[in-house]
């Protein structure tokens, strides 16, 4: 199995600057908390199992970046992540998979990460079995039978000729099929067809993996079909390829690594935690709030959870929680669960300033975007200084005037602004059109003005 780079602190905060602008301190954080895995990896086994992780507790507005940042740590630490609203726990009427599902959650996505690299490990040698699968398609190979049926000596010297010519027009057969010229031929293809039976199976809240056991089962217990495909020669080679991958996969190897990066690696995000703080009684008919801190509390703390896989110890599980906290305060969480983020970091709101450097310095900047979206249609989209800096003031005194929705509302001044452009870029290939503040003025100063309208529109 692959290894990923153990990156340093200052790796990761420099890599994440290329995607997020600002927010320095909470990247130093979950730097060194990616680091500190590592270091437990490197102490002595008998206290590599005491250290526990340092969970994070991010306090900010909406729109600032908490959720990027934690889903970009997750990918450049090559680590399984799953992202979750603690809100949804707390919906009168919740019906829904219970807290432990999280875990469950996490561990589906472990395998589909490691069963995806272990296919890429393999992807030469089925491509060479799908090859071979694909020629015995368009030029069958001799029979052993047919080989054997003559047995004099002059018989069997034709055999040998006629064995040898068979082989080297497979192998012209072989150049001609990865050149690409029979690209445009058709053949017919028997790919493996699960027969799946429709049932669904209802289970009571907290049953929901007897559920996904009794799915597998039945898959199990239902024939394995193949059907018959009639498509081109490369679909063709793909599929071959997808299925040859499959047999290779050794999927007891693929659950182990799986299972053992969720506990070593794993990373757990939880949004939305500000609403599950406070008094129950200030709030309704609601699910009991600190019912779901202690339901979530046993997860974070360290438990065993049984899993379709087997069990999941969450005990090195990195949990990285979030919350706005405007009405409430981390302090209004029962001490238990606070006890268990023990480094907390406020995220800033974020300024015209910000804006301009969010529009312009990442690599997925929303300029960048839309630019290369435009490209696609022969149009070439440039914006001037000006006309970001005038973008930028308008998205910051919206949030000031309306809900402070952070980045998000550039994404909704960008698709206003472009509109037009968006909708006739078809008719218009071949032309240069340059953003500048005169144009970002009469698009959306109108709808500025007129304060209800903004307030539906922006």
């Amino acid at each position: 199995m692959s290894v990923p780079h153990v990156m340093t602190p200052r790796e990761v905060v420099s890599e994440l600057d290329r995607y997020i602008v600002g927010q320095h301190e909470a990247k130093r954080a979950v730097a060194i908390a990616l680091r500190n895995r590592w270091r437990r990896q490197n102490v002595a086994p008998e206290l590599r199992d005491e250290i526990a992780p340092k969970n994070i507790l991010m306090i900010g507005p909406t729109g600032v970046g908490k959720t990027e940042i934690a889903r970009r740590l997750a990918k450049l630490a090559q680590a399984p992540f799953v992202k979750v609203e603690a809100s949804r726990y707390t919906e009168v009427g919740y019906v829904g998979r219970d807290v432990e599902s999280i875990i469950r959650d996490l561990a589906e996505i472990a395998i589909k990460m490691v069963r995806e690299e272990e296919r890429e490990r393999v992807a030469v040698r089925a491509r060479d079995a799908a090859e071979e699968r694909l020629l015995d398609i368009l030029f069958p190979r001799q029979s052993k039978e047919r080989r054997r049926a003559v047995v004099t000596p002059e018989g069997q010297l034709q055999a040998d000729e006629d064995d040898s010519s068979h082989r080297e027009t497979r192998e012209k057969l072989r150049r001609l099929l990865r050149d690409g010229h029979l690209d445009d031929r058709e053949v017919e293809i028997e790919v493996s067809a699960q027969a799946m039976p429709m049932v669904e199976v209802f289970t009571p809240q907290g049953m929901e993996e007897m559920g996904l056991n009794m799915k597998d089962l039945f898959s199990q217990i239902m024939p394995k079909k193949t059907r018959t495909r009639r498509v081109k020669i490369p679909e063709a080679l793909e599929l071959l390829t997808q299925e040859e991958a499959g047999r290779l996969v050794d999927m007891e190897a693929v659950t182990h690594e799986a299972i053992h990066r969720v506990e070593q690696s794993g990373i757990v995000f939880i949004d939305e935690i500000d609403k599950i703080a406070g008094h129950d009684a200030a709030h309704g008919p609601d699910v009991s709030r600190q019912g779901v801190q202690r339901d979530l509390l046993p997860i974070v703390e360290g438990s065993s959870v049984n899993t379709k896989y087997g069990a999941v110890r969450t005990d090195h599980i990195l949990f990285v929680a979030s919350g706005a906290f405007h009405t409430t305060k981390p302090s209004d969480l029962i001490p238990e669960f606070q006890g268990r983020f023990p480094i907390r970091v406020e995220l800033k709101a974020l300024s015209g300033n910000d804006f301009v450097r969010i529009l312009t310095e990442p690599e997925n900047a929303l300029t960048r975007q839309y630019s290369a979206l435009l490209a696609t249609e022969g149009v070439e989209l440039t914006f001037t200084d000006d006309a970001v800096a005038a973008l930028a003031e308008m998205a910051a005194q919206i949030n000031s005037r309306t809900e402070n929705i952070g980045a998000r509302r550039l994404h909704t001044v960008m698709e206003r602004l472009l509109e037009d452009l968006s909708f006739s870029a078809p008719e218009m290939s071949k032309q240069s059109i340059r953003i500048d503040a005169a144009y970002v003025h009469q698009r959306l100063d109108p709808i500025l003005k007129d304060e209800d309208l903004s307030r539906y529109i922006l």
